[in-house]
């Protein structure tokens, strides 16, 4: 009889100008980790470089009581191609010498699955797959994930994996390994829907006080600067009652009391998504707070929204508004109208909630934005009470506005990732000036009035 496979699932670290645990989370590494759970007997193994509660972290990070806080960071040498941004660069997650401790004590592997979200953290996995070679040999490595997907040539040159993997995981993972591995074993089962895909593996965590949900999947709009219908083309939303009764489980073995809603459209056909989710959650009458850092469509924000949301224990709101300024609403935001934030705060205000605990999403570097625009759009967010929060904007490949950069001369298109990050736009000559940058800043970090 062959011996069990071992399979090491990792999440790699961020190098990044900053970085913090905003209820970050590898959902998608978990979801591959559950469907290799339920339909092969492989041994999982897994190593999270973002894990901020390991036991061996020379000092215990403050969190907060929500669960976010400061990832474990070591300043590292500046990419080149980044030296005139004038700001430390660092690698945020685990020690180095604390992955080794890591490796040292797993079996070899014959498979490593990796994976990534923003573009131009690519460097995390050049290090993870160097160590890996150098532990382990030639062990096959897969990569997934969103920059993957979005960047599959960047990746097969510059990231050292042997399979770049793009799109949704959970439709091909198990074809792939089958073939990789030569395992006959190993079923070629394909998932057609999300409530088809088992529950996320979240027992691979250390700490599971926090833990996100996907709902849904896809957007129908098309704004300008977002990858998500590169992503997914088309909308899918699973059943409320399957995300209810996963969300009970957590609770009921995890002790889970946070949840973060991962969706980009969690309000869209809300009549027959949203509100049945929440009514059954308020019915289970479970002690859980809500957060919803992806942001909320505000103009499917009416009384019963409110009321539902408030009534389930939604604490951490965040409002998708991206912009005031009616050029760029018409331009490049599609999903929001004049007059839906003013509608949405009211309908909040008068379901209970405070309007200084709401966030309001605004974009800044998109490119010809205007100054004035987003400082007018700040202030008027002030204005309503609310708290604006700052979205910078990083290009994506295959989106409108990284077309109209590469065209116009600002990126070229075989660029380096690394100028995807969201703070090198003030240096780069498309959108605001660092000087305004950082007047922006402290205008949106000013006390709002009692």
């Amino acid at each position: 009889m062959p011996s069990k496979k071992d399979i090491l699932l990792i999440n790699p670290w961020i190098y990044d100008f900053t970085a913090y645990d905003f209820w970050l989370r590898p959902l998608g590494l978990l979801y591959i980790a559950a469907i290799l759970k339920k339909h092969t007997d492989f041994r999982l193994h897994f190593i999270d470089c973002l894990d901020r509660h390991h036991p061996l972290l020379d000092r215990k990070l403050k969190t907060r009581p929500d669960g976010r806080g400061a990832f474990v960071k070591e300043d590292v040498a500046k990419p080149s191609i980044l030296k005139d941004i004038p700001r430390k660069y660092s690698r945020y997650g685990i020690p180095l010498d604390l992955f080794l401790h890591e490796l040292e004590h797993l079996p070899s592997p014959d498979l490593v699955l990796i994976t990534c979200t923003m573009t131009y953290w690519y460097p995390g996995i050049q290090l993870v797959v160097e160590l890996i070679r150098k532990r382990f040999g030639r062990v096959p490595v897969i990569l997934g994930g969103v920059y993957p997907t979005l960047m599959p040539e960047h990746a097969k040159s510059s990231c050292g994996a042997d399979i770049v993997f793009q799109g949704p995981g959970e439709k091909r993972i198990l074809p792939l390994l089958r073939e990789v591995l030569g395992d006959n074993s190993c079923p070629e089962y394909q998932f057609e829907t999300l409530d088809d895909v088992p529950w996320p593996a979240f027992e691979l965590l250390r700490s599971k006080e926090i833990l996100p949900v996907l709902t849904s999947r896809g957007c129908p709009f098309k704004c300008t600067f977002c990858a998500a219908p590169l992503l997914c083309k088309n909308l899918e939303q699973r059943m409320p009652s399957s995300v209810v009764s996963e969300i009970v489980y957590n609770y009921q073995k995890h002790k889970t009391r946070n949840i973060a809603f991962y969706d980009d459209t969690l309000l869209l056909k809300k009549k027959r998504h949203i509100i049945p989710l929440l009514k059954e959650i308020i019915q289970r009458n479970l002690p859980l707070v809500f957060h919803t850092p992806n942001g909320l469509h505000v103009k499917e924000i009416d009384s019963e929204m409110a009321s539902l949301f408030r009534e389930a224990n939604f604490q951490s709101l965040f409002l998708s508004q991206e912009s005031l300024d009616k050029n760029v609403l018409e331009k490049a935001c599609p999903k929001v109208s004049e007059g839906d934030l003013e509608k949405a705060l009211v309908h909040l205000e008068r379901a209970g909630y405070s309007r200084k605990g709401i966030n309001v999403y605004l974009i800044v570097g998109l490119p010809g934005q205007d100054i004035s625009g987003i400082r007018e759009s700040i202030l008027h967010v002030r204005q309503l009470g609310a708290r604006p929060r700052l979205a910078y904007f990083s290009p994506i490949p295959g989106t409108e506005e990284w077309q109209y950069l590469v065209e116009n001369g600002y990126l070229v298109r075989d660029a380096d990732p690394l100028l995807h990050n969201k703070l090198t736009f003030p240096y780069l000559g498309w959108s605001v000036s660092p000087r305004d940058f950082k007047s922006l800043k402290e205008l949106v970090d000013k006390p709002l009035a009692a």
